[in-house]
């Protein structure tokens, strides 16, 4: 499978390589599964913690993300910078924090309030609906009390 992650499995290969190190050893030194090493060399995306931990391994600069939800646009665009074949790993980290700063100071403020709710399954299908009215409310109270 070639997806945007194609560039750092392929960066994570070649070091992993030039290191004389197989994926045992490497799972083993960065604390991420073998598997996961496994799917990455072959193009596949890692989670943000297993994201984060290959590219400190591979010496590269990320901006933060630990906190950072795992959809937003700068993690989005920093995957596809280290897969564009033109660009080594510190040249996308660089484009990267530039993204990322950008970002901070230019987009809207996160909302004061975010909820997600796992147990959908046991709700009755009208209750979803009456809970989002209702964070929706107490959110827009809150950002009333804020001002």
């Amino acid at each position: 499978m070639v997806d945007d992650s194609q560039g750092l499995g392929m960066a994570l290969r070649a070091e992993r390589r030039r290191r004389h190190l197989s994926l045992r050893d490497l799972a083993d030194e960065i604390d991420v599964s073998f598997n996961t090493l496994s799917r990455v060399e072959r193009g596949f995306l890692p989670d943000l913690k297993n994201y984060e931990r290959i590219t400190r391994w591979l010496g590269v600069e990320t901006p933060s993300l630990a906190e950072a939800d795992p959809d937003r646009t700068p993690l989005a665009i920093s995957r596809h910078l280290f897969a564009d074949s033109r660009l080594g790993p510190a040249a996308a980290a660089k484009i990267a924090q530039a993204v990322q700063e950008m970002y901070d100071k230019l987009a809207a403020p996160a909302p004061a309030l975010s909820v997600h709710l796992r147990s959908a399954q046991t709700f009755l299908p009208t209750v979803g609906p009456l809970l989002a009215d209702a964070l929706k409310e107490m959110h827009e109270r809150l950002l009333e009390e804020t001002r």
